[in-house]
């Protein structure tokens, strides 16, 4: 284990810390409003939630190192939010149809005085035409409840014509951002 906090309750960015050797000592889950301002564009918001779960976690962790993290969505210039229900994961899934999206991911380090560190990490992908039995066999599988569009680690991955980018960002942790990061306040 490692002397920072994650401040995410994510069980795919805990298994990605794992796999390149950042285990945090502690996991604390941030709660925060998650809603975009108005005219907010995907880039500054997905690095602004990052940074609020990490100055979150910190606030309660003084003199501590916080890691926190943000993935999100972006189709056609617009931020794609969790699906509440089977339905909006449907229109979700239509939306991202035969089309290209891109995935946005942030990470944020605050080191022990407080100093916060932000990159971002953004993966393009190109879906498949998805049939109607394609979308409702995704959705009825719920392996996307909880996340921000689908999990790519799943049976979406077979959906999936070309990425280009980041696996790992797409997951919810870029390993090269986050571990550079780490390393740079002290993490090794």
């Amino acid at each position: 284990m490692k002397d920072f906090i994650l401040a995410s309750s994510s069980p795919q960015r805990k298994m990605l810390l794992k796999q390149i050797d950042m285990e945090p000592m502690l996991i604390e889950s941030a709660d925060i409003d998650e809603m975009p301002r108005k005219g907010e564009k995907p880039s500054a918001y997905v690095k602004r939630m990052a940074y609020e779960k990490a100055a979150h976690v910190a606030e309660k962790h003084l003199g501590k190192i916080v890691l926190g993290s943000d993935t999100i969505l972006v189709c056609a210039a617009k931020i794609i939010q969790k699906a509440k229900n089977d339905e909006e994961q449907e229109k979700i899934m239509r939306l991202l149809s035969g089309k290209s999206h891109k995935v946005l991911t942030a990470v944020c380090v605050i080191d022990e005085k407080g100093k916060s560190k932000i990159r971002l990490n953004t993966t393009k992908i190109q879906m498949k035409q998805l049939s109607e039995q394609e979308i409702k066999a995704y959705v009825a599988s719920h392996e996307w409840v909880g996340c921000c569009g689908y999990k790519i680690e799943g049976r979406l991955a077979a959906l999936v014509r070309q990425m280009i980018g980041s696996y790992s960002g797409v997951v919810g942790l870029p390993l090269f951002e986050t571990k550079n990061l780490l390393e740079s306040v002290g993490i090794r």
